[in-house]
């Protein structure tokens, strides 16, 4: 079965949310473990949707780092050794936001 992009754009939003929801978690001593390997988690919902969309579907919106997003997935699931915590929070940060706003004015 194959699903719309609607529906990869509506499980990248909803991952965006879940990330900037723990991000609050993400210093703290109690949940900080837990909040960032659920972060790490969907960052890599993010990447499988972003893979699975269709190339025109990517190449119509070239703004978007598509190949960077699916790399970091590929880092995420597969070298997760190789994962820099820095880099996540920098994500979190500054492109996630812009990410969802694009998405959600199609």
């Amino acid at each position: 079965m194959t699903r719309s992009d609607a529906e990869r754009f509506a499980d990248i939003l909803n991952a965006i949310d879940r990330c900037q929801n723990y991000k609050q978690y993400l210093r703290s001593d109690e949940f900080g473990s837990m909040a960032y390997d659920a972060v790490l988690r969907n960052l890599g919902v993010i990447g499988e949707a972003v893979r699975a969309l269709p190339p025109e579907t990517r190449d119509s919106m070239p703004e978007v780092p598509w190949a960077s997003i699916a790399g970091l997935r590929n880092i995420v699931v597969h070298e997760y050794f190789r994962v820099n915590p820095d880099l996540i929070l920098d994500i979190l940060d500054h492109q996630l936001g812009p990410l969802g706003q694009r998405l959600r004015s199609l």
